[in-house]
Order: C-alpha cells, then structure tokens, then sequence
C-alpha cells in the first residue's frame, strides 16, 4: 500500500486555479482514486482555501468550491491538542505561518509526503519529507 500523503492548501489552490504544477496535483488525486486511499488535509488548511476563495472570488463561489472539494480523493483531519501543540513548536522554531505548520505538523504526526510547492515548507525539510509540486519552492 502507497505511504500517506498530506496535502498542504498550496496545493489545492494550485490545482483549482490551474497554476503551474496543477497536473501534479491531478495525478495525485488519480493516485489515491486508484489506490483507494485517500489524500490527506488539515481542516486548518481547507480554511485557508475556503478563506483565500471566499475573498477573491465571493461566498458563493467558495460554496461551489467546497462542494467539489468534498467530491476529491481527500480526508479533512480535525485539530486537536496534540496537532496543535506540534504546529506550535513548528512555528516557534521555524520561519513559517501558522496555517503551513499545521500541514507539516500532520505530515509529521502521520509519517507522511508532504505535498507543495509553497518554499515555506523549505524550513521543515528535516523534519518531514517535502514533495514538491512542480518547480521545487515555486
């Protein structure tokens, strides 16, 4: 069975915006369609893609938007202390937002490929495996 994959929200915009990289992010969902399992996503980081819709784009869209996000290969993981704790001392030793260490925080908890293209997650290269979607950092 493929190891687990978590999803950070770069690489949900990118794949809804159809940015460079967005293939990548395609294959992923045809992966875990095929595999049967599922990608995995911080429900902090859907509200960073339901947030960044919601004030480009309006409320409705953001709506359409979540429908189609709930019909993707992906889990929503809830938050709780222990994530949180973990995301905390990502943030406090690293140069990152507070969302991204959330992503890498999972990753982390979950043994998991974390899937990006945001450089943020540069800094945290050491202590989850970093995949990045497209150009390394773009």
């Amino acid at each position: 069975m493929p190891g687990k994959k978590v999803l950070d929200s770069w690489a949900l915009l990118c794949y809804l915006e159809r940015e460079p990289g967005y293939q990548g992010v395609i294959d992923l969902f045809d992966d875990a369609a095929r595999s049967s399992q599922q990608l995995l996503m911080c429900v902090i980081n859907w509200g960073e893609v339901y947030y960044q819709v919601t004030r480009r784009l309006g409320e409705r869209k953001a709506r359409k938007i979540e429908a189609l996000i709930s019909s993707l290969p992906i889990r929503l993981v809830n938050v709780d202390q222990d994530l949180t704790r973990e995301a905390a001392r990502f943030k406090a030793a690293k140069r990152m937002a507070y969302a991204d260490c959330f992503a890498a925080a999972l990753a982390k908890r979950e043994r998991a490929e974390l899937y990006t293209g945001d450089p943020e997650f540069k800094a945290v290269e050491a202590d989850v495996q970093v995949v990045w979607i497209g150009e390394p950092g773009a």
